[in-house]
């Protein structure tokens, strides 16, 4: 069980808000802390992972997230493309989370919320099965203790999978091409159709979307401007650095590829003093991802079609249901 180090202890939040002698204290700040509880596989983290545990959070006052061990997932799922240490190291930086629990259970029970003090769990609106085809959640459902959020629609670790596995840039442009689809198919659709769940997706995200996980709050005077470049930069020059006042630039350790005219893309940057490069102790590219997923290619394409499979069953036995019940309301 590990703490975040830039989040206080819900005994610490206690402490703070409760003070001895301070009977001046208001009832907002006398209340105990809401404890919410979320797990998963989390491989791959994306910020579909990230807008669950934002969601979650939002929830309550403390965040404790379980991260399932490599063993779980492949007995329930299939391989994962990271391993347990690197999941763990990711779930742990995403700034929402409080607290992780390193192998927890694949099935949620009641037994796991009263052991870390958390008061319900809280997981997306699609649906999570065991190796048997049992919902990972009835249990806590059954009890009460369940909460749901949002999925985040058009991005999943089969997605990106996926889209590795196509080897393609342009896939969101090829979704009518014959040969594109028959990979989709491939890849993630079971002998009865897809599931709503699972799939290849072509969908886009929006600025409106990323929006949602920033503080939505302007920097103060004396604050620091930090501006962290990826594969999402257009022009990272002058203008720029003037318009958002950025004091540092930084980039990992991986190489730098020049622009298409051979410049330098941290050429300002670095002309200005501003430019940092960071080690983050992980050699870890996205060429290696890449690599991982192609080793495995067959074992990632049984693995998605068994799970489509599995929901698909779960899906079409939650519509006869649905329209039994209606019958037997006419």
């Amino acid at each position: 069980m590990i703490k975040n180090g830039h989040h206080a202890s819900d005994e610490e939040g206690l402490r703070a808000a409760v003070k001895p002698g301070d009977a001046a204290c208001s009832p907002e700040k006398r209340k105990r802390v809401v404890r919410v509880w979320c797990d998963g596989c989390y491989d791959m983290v994306h910020y579909g992972h990230s807008n669950q545990l934002r969601q979650a959070k939002g929830m309550g006052e403390y965040l404790v997230v379980g991260v399932h061990t490599d063993a779980e997932i492949a007995k329930h799922k299939g391989p994962p493309v990271f391993t347990q240490a690197e999941r763990y190291k990711m779930v742990r930086a995403i700034k929402w989370v409080d607290e992780i629990v390193e192998g927890a259970p694949y099935v949620t029970t009641l037994e796991t919320l009263d052991k870390y003090n958390c008061d319900f769990c809280v997981h997306g609106d699609d649906i999570t099965l065991t190796v048997d085809g049992k919902d990972t959640y009835a249990e806590v459902k059954r009890e009460e203790r369940y909460r749901e959020c949002r999925r985040t629609q058009g991005v999943s670790t089969t997605d990106l999978v996926g889209r590795m596995l196509l080897m393609t840039k342009t896939h969101h442009s090829n979704m009518d091409n014959p040969d594109y689809q028959q990979h989709t198919d491939n890849f993630g659709k079971g002998p009865k159709g897809h599931s709503p769940w699972t799939g290849v997706s072509q969908f886009l995200q929006t600025s409106q979307k990323i929006i949602q996980f920033a503080s939505g709050k302007e920097p103060q005077p004396g604050d620091t401007i930090i501006y962290v470049a990826g594969a999402f930069d257009l022009f990272l020059g002058k203008d720029l650095l003037d318009h958002f006042k950025i004091d540092l630039v930084c980039h990992g350790k991986t190489e730098v590829f020049p622009d298409k005219d051979g410049s330098d893309p941290y050429a300002e940057p670095k002309k200005r003093g501003v430019f940092r490069s960071l080690d983050s102790g992980n050699g870890l590219t996205t060429d290696d991802i890449v690599q991982r997923i192609i080793e495995n290619r067959l074992l990632f394409e049984a693995r998605n079609q068994k799970k489509e499979a599995k929901e698909m069953a779960v899906y079409e036995a939650m519509k006869r249901k649905g329209e039994n019940t209606e019958d037997a309301a006419q």
